[in-house]
């Protein structure tokens, strides 16, 4: 079955459609990750999108029942220039065009996707329709025109908690305030004993407060942080009462809480390979990242300093309050996937934990 790509500036893509079938229509973004699809297109961060996989062949080493971020798909669909029918790989359980079937995630194999990234590097991320319904690119386009941009869909609310729920630990309570929190976030504070509280983006300072947590985690999550403006009074009123951990999402909304600005990046960050300095130690990570808007430096008030910046464009990778436990990283110290090299950042937050409590 052919399948065809129409982007807003009435570039046409047509291929070899696999996984499901239908109409499907978002942000085109793309990402260079050479491994790690499996987590990419369960990672709630990437919901209202349709994803371009700069690596050449995507799928030989399958899905498996391990290395899911989310229990379900996000995405609205899924480029590739050669899509794997035969995987091979020990814990192999599906092939990944069955794997986009049952998740409703049409998929285009057969493109040139450097060309693709190309564009979109070059003139920035565009709204566009995948589709193995219409094979008429005119009516597609007038279709795309009609596309909502990323900012104000309030997506967060689609991949997020509905209500609140406990990952048992035998340590500290941390409260995860879920935006689209990928599992690896849970796991890497389980695994350091913690008990984490999963709880709805929306949940007020003083509900959280009232769980007598140790500290307060802010997940990843899709779309422009401007669009969860609850979200952001309640770390408002938080930041001197509890040690704060923001990542992605979570490091843009503690951003606006501290009284910054948030822009949309040209393409955004996406992929496992992103080199970060930390300007404190002078050491630089190469880290894994989903995001599509930053904080702005110049917007910062004098008690908040820049952590970590982004080598490729300068761009703020993390935050850090002067006087309080709050910080925050725009990238993923969890990984999932990617480098783990970041992943001391959870037992920074446990060190402060630690002296909070025993103050």
């Amino acid at each position: 079955m052919q399948a065809i790509l129409v982007l807003e500036d009435g570039s046409v893509f047509k291929g070899k459609a696999f996984g499901a079938t239908g109409q499907r229509s978002g942000e085109v973004v793309f990402n260079t990750g050479m491994t790690g699809y499996q987590e990419v297109l369960t990672d709630p961060s990437y919901c209202g999108q349709v994803v371009v996989m700069t690596y050449p062949l995507i799928g030989n080493y399958g899905v498996n029942k391990d290395d899911f971020e989310a229990k379900t798909s996000y995405v609205q669909g899924f480029v590739v220039r050669e899509n794997c029918e035969n995987p091979s790989n020990w814990r192999v359980s599906s092939k990944i065009d069955q794997f986009l079937a049952r998740e409703g995630v049409i998929g285009i194999s057969g493109i040139d996707t450097r060309q693709l990234t190309r564009k979109i590097r070059n003139y920035g991320t565009m709204r566009g329709i995948i589709s193995t319904e219409v094979q008429r690119p005119e009516e597609l386009l007038e279709q795309v025109k009609n596309v909502p941009q990323l900012t104000g869909q309030q997506l967060v609310p689609t991949v997020a908690a509905k209500e609140m729920y406990t990952v048992p630990g035998e340590g500290h309570r941390v409260a995860l305030i879920d935006f689209g929190a990928k599992q690896n976030i849970v796991r890497c504070l389980n695994n350091r004993g913690c008990e984490v509280v999963v709880l709805p983006p929306d949940t007020p300072a003083e509900e959280i407060m009232s769980l007598n947590p140790a500290g307060l985690m802010l997940s990843n999550g899709p779309g422009d942080p401007t669009d969860v403006p609850y979200a952001v009074e309640s770390v408002k009123q938080l930041l001197d009462k509890l040690p704060i951990f923001g990542i992605c999402l979570g490091h843009q909304v503690l951003g606006l809480a501290v009284g910054g600005k948030t822009f949309k990046l040209k393409f955004g960050h996406r992929g496992a390979n992103h080199p970060v300095k930390d300007l404190v130690s002078g050491k630089v990570y190469i880290t894994s990242q989903n995001h599509g808007f930053a904080v702005e430096a110049e917007s910062l008030p004098e008690e908040v300093a820049v952590s970590h910046i982004n080598l490729n464009d300068n761009t703020v990778e993390g935050l850090k309050h002067k006087h309080l436990p709050v910080y925050s990283v725009q990238y993923h110290p969890e990984a999932a996937p990617g480098p783990e090299d970041s992943e001391y950042l959870f037992d920074t937050f446990m060190e402060n934990m630690n002296k909070k409590q025993n103050v």
